[in-house]
């Protein structure tokens, strides 16, 4: 249990970061005598890092092992972080950028596919759970420093500094983790060669899930960066009561994954990912209905909602649908596709919504959630084979 314990400190340190940037450039952005949209540069760089590390995080296990992997790789953001407090100009954040994505993404495919092998899916669904805790806290955090001069740099030391703290954590438990690997390998597992991204590429069943996954958080992260938008610009919706149902609909996503861990010994995974979907849907539909603002705001909790149950119970099929050997490498491949779709769809949808109308918004959403139902119904039937 206390290695558990510090996978979900981990989780919770994985999400701090990850909210700020778009919390703190306003700010930031007249320190560094930077534009308004080169906070999109960032993300984008911080994005492409995390795909690079999810592709090759397979092979630095294999070699160094997963304690290592995970403690080198919280260092790389802790550095990077700590970079960002100290940073004059705006292009030394695109160079830091490049540490925080790639650290990111190791520990967020490493970890997830740990838990996965290791534990069952209620402790998956609480993992992600505190990922929110984490997106949830770091912005707030950084809300108690904004209002101080040079704040956003005191908040970034601060997430910076309980990122080192838990490098020291977890290289003082990598006794824990090999301990925990070999006990692992001792009762249930053998020793089995490297599968390869190429070779998980043409297992039967990894294209669905990668479309699943791009689709996803193309949906995830679009709600969460144009929701707002939609409601101001056609529901004329006050900005600050918008930027509040937003608020609620993160907070849907962590409440339903806690709700998740505790339903998830009597209710199959499978049956939790489709219910995750169905909720999208009429959560997608109550957001296009024009005669109700009350029954939009509604729409949207209820995407977080549907959302929470689909990202976590899918990694922890992963094993029992490609076998514990291929798993590492197609959450890997998964967790690259997840942040493919992050980086492309939501500008692809904002610049739709600039010629189409926001109006066009939630029916786009209706849409990936389509393409998410049917994937996740080929795979419940393809695993269903499987198992015979």
């Amino acid at each position: 249990m206390l290695l558990l314990f510090i996978i979900y400190i981990a989780f919770i340190s994985l999400g701090l970061p990850d909210a700020v940037l778009g919390s703190s450039w306003p700010i930031m952005k007249n320190d560094l005598n930077a534009s308004l949209e080169f906070a999109g540069v960032i993300s984008l760089i911080i994005s492409a890092g995390t795909v690079l590390s999810s592709l090759y995080v397979t092979k630095a296990i294999h070699y160094f092992g997963i304690g290592k992997v995970v403690a080198l790789s919280v260092l790389l953001t802790a550095i990077a972080l700590f970079g960002f407090s100290m940073s004059n100009i705006a292009w030394a954040l695109v160079f830091l950028a490049i540490p925080l994505g790639v650290g990111a993404g190791a520990v967020d495919a490493a970890l997830n596919n740990f838990v996965a092998l290791h534990y069952r899916a209620k402790h998956m669904n609480y993992l992600h759970s505190f990922w929110g805790v984490g997106a949830t806290a770091g912005p707030l955090l950084m809300a108690n420093y904004l209002a101080l001069k040079d704040g956003w740099r005191d908040g970034y030391m601060t997430i910076a500094i309980v990122q080192f703290l838990l490098v020291i954590l977890l290289f003082a438990s990598l006794p824990l983790w090999k301990k925990f690997v070999i006990s692992s390998v001792r009762s249930n597992e053998t020793n089995t060669p490297l599968v390869t991204n190429a070779s998980a590429l043409k297992m039967k069943g990894v294209p669905l899930q990668l479309a699943v996954f791009f689709s996803y958080c193309s949906i995830e992260m679009s709600t969460g960066l144009w929701a707002a938008s939609y409601l101001t610009t056609e529901r004329n919706i006050l900005p600050v009561d918008a930027a509040f149902w937003v608020a609620m609909y993160y907070l849907g996503i962590t409440v339903g994954r806690f709700a998740c861990g505790v339903i998830a010994e009597k209710v199959t995974e499978e049956t939790l990912i489709r219910s995750g979907v169905v909720i999208i849907l009429f959560g997608c539909i109550l957001l296009a209905l024009l005669f109700s603002d009350e029954l939009a705001k509604i729409g949207l909790i209820l995407i977080g909602l549907g959302c929470a149950p689909i990202f976590p119970n899918t990694i922890q099929m992963t094993p029992k649908r490609f076998g514990s050997s291929a798993s590492q490498a197609i959450i890997g491949l998964s967790m690259a596709t997840a942040y493919i779709g992050i980086m492309v769809v939501p500008p692809i949808l904002g610049f739709t919504a600039e010629i189409l109308t926001f109006a066009s918004f939630p029916m786009i959403l209706l849409l990936l959630a389509g393409i998410i139902l049917l994937t996740t119904e080929r795979l419940r039937r393809y695993h269903s084979t499987f198992l015979r």
